[in-house]
């Protein structure tokens, strides 16, 4: 370990060459960090120091966070009391490798649990319509907004953990969200009594949640450590926790992981080794295909399905028969039968494709897939029966998201990763396939993430600045209808669509 050690701290000073001889960069995290981040900075009461965890942040982020402090959080600035060079020094420390990997089983997760049930209520604390909210997940100052989707009015706001990740999961009557953050902590909130109720933390480092069919059960990807968690929806206790990694014995982390309705299952993407997971979460689901097992003879038996390479950010079609998974080079998608658990196809999709953002619909009595690209400014449109690109659009750069809605013509998709145009929202006719309306909803501001309300009648965008805001669109006239003012409104969820799993949108 200690040529480890010498070599870290050889970086750290010439990462910051004007530091004080005398200053020890793990001594100074002691002392202005560990109370708030842990000592091992896997986190406490703030969130874990470690590179995967910090997102977008980046080093220099860390730097100014670490001078100024941020916003509407516990976060004080050390600028008065540090130096610019130990500022430095302290941002190179958070952002290089723990000394040690992490361990959170069972015990660690069930003593970060709290639990503060709301008063017993059969119906909601607001007039608006329990199935048309938005959920509006605020990153700039990590909140959550919940937003009436009739009159596009905030109803409540509160602070939620740091950096939440991927999307949040409703349970089948839209009583309960469940929300999971980078650093592992999963907070189920009550939407009717508009308050907390339970939170645990799941991993150090996860990918995303999933929430079973029968709302009994959550399933958390952690790439920290390489495992799969699954908890009671209920309590937020711990059922199960599977070890990640192939049949062979190669750990993995779990880049995500999906509930797959119709076959009453789990699907999990394991990021470094060559298969997919299916997790039975019904005694029906063994029935839906061959090789299930339970090592341990508890539920939740798992079925493992070999592919030729890792493959991760997965589309599934409608019914859940097949999985398209992008491939590791970005140049391609394949197509896994879920029946037989057999690669069946590859579609060229050069550019890298975003399969975790893409829409289906049908076109003249075929369905089809569409995805945006994360390298290059164009979308492909697959034909979901033989697998034939059937067109790829240029648009004008690459995107991130796109959405549309069983009740609109239209398809929604950004620019949002092109240096030019990320302030761009193009739409394109789901017939024609040719892009109809360019927008500039913000000039010169990051713009993305569509998501439409229960009736399909309005488009709402966000833009993902600081002093950011979410637009309401008429999705019929492309007229802007409203504006509201939030801090980075990095996602929103529409209750309805999510829960009727909307062909237009992420699942």
């Amino acid at each position: 370990m200690k040529p480890l050690r010498n070599s870290l701290l050889l970086a750290l000073t010439l990462l910051a060459p004007a530091a004080s001889a005398q200053t020890d960069v793990r001594e100074l995290y002691q002392a202005k960090c560990a109370a708030c981040h842990g000592g091992d900075r896997f986190g406490a009461i703030g969130p874990a120091l470690l590179p995967d965890n910090l997102g977008r942040l980046g080093q220099a982020g860390a730097e100014k966070v670490i001078r100024e402090g941020r916003p509407a959080t516990q976060m004080p600035a050390f600028g008065a009391e540090i130096s610019e060079a130990d500022a430095k020094a302290l941002a190179a420390f958070v952002y290089s490798k723990p000394e040690k990997t992490p361990v959170w089983g069972a015990a660690e997760i069930m003593a970060t649990r709290v639990l503060t049930p709301a008063p017993a209520q059969d119906k909601p604390s607001y007039t608006a319509d329990p199935l048309n909210l938005f959920v509006v997940v605020e990153g700039g100052d990590h909140h959550v907004t919940i937003l009436d989707g009739d009159k596009f009015e905030p109803i409540h706001r509160f602070q939620s953990r740091f950096a939440l990740h991927g999307g949040p999961k409703f349970t089948a009557d839209g009583r309960y969200v469940f929300f999971g953050s980078r650093d592992g902590w999963i907070t189920k909130f009550d939407l009717y009594a508009l308050k907390v109720v339970a939170e645990a933390r799941a991993g150090v480092n996860t990918r995303n949640i999933a929430l079973s069919k029968d709302g009994r059960h959550v399933a958390v990807a952690n790439y920290l450590p390489n495992t799969l968690v699954v908890l009671s929806a209920n309590d937020l206790s711990v059922v199960k926790i599977f070890a990640a990694g192939d049949a062979r014995g190669q750990t993995s982390r779990v880049s995500a992981v999906y509930q797959a309705p119709d076959r009453h299952s789990f699907i999990a993407a394991l990021k470094d080794a060559p298969e997919i997971w299916e997790i039975a979460t019904s005694p029906e689901t063994p029935k839906v295909a061959p090789g299930f097992a339970s090592a341990d003879g508890g539920p939740f038996a798992l079925r493992r399905m070999s592919t030729s390479e890792p493959l991760d950010d997965f589309f599934f079609d409608p019914g859940y028969r097949h999985l398209i998974g992008a491939s590791r080079d970005g140049g391609r998608g394949v197509v896994v039968d879920l029946a037989s658990g057999r690669e069946t196809a590859t579609i060229p999709l050069p550019g890298m494709p975003h399969l975790g953002s893409g829409v289906s619909w049908l076109r003249e009595g075929r369905r089809v897939i569409a995805t945006p690209h994360l390298k290059e400014g164009k979308i492909s449109v697959i034909d979901a029966q033989d697998w034939s690109v059937v067109r790829v659009l240029d648009t004008g750069g690459p995107g991130f998201f796109m959405r549309t809605h069983e009740k609109t013509p239209f398809v929604w998709t950004d620019s949002f990763l092109s240096p030019k145009n990320k302030d761009l929202i193009q739409i394109v006719d789901k017939t024609s396939l040719e892009i109809v309306k360019t927008m500039k909803p913000a000039p010169g501001k990051t713009t993305g993430h569509v998501e439409f309300d229960r009736s399909g009648r309005h488009a709402l965008v966000s833009v993902w600045e600081m002093d950011g805001a979410l637009i309401v669109y008429d999705a019929t006239t492309f007229q802007e209808v409203k504006r509201l003012p939030m801090s980075k409104p990095v996602g929103k969820y529409n209750v309805f669509n999510k829960i009727n799993f909307s062909e237009g949108t992420s699942h």
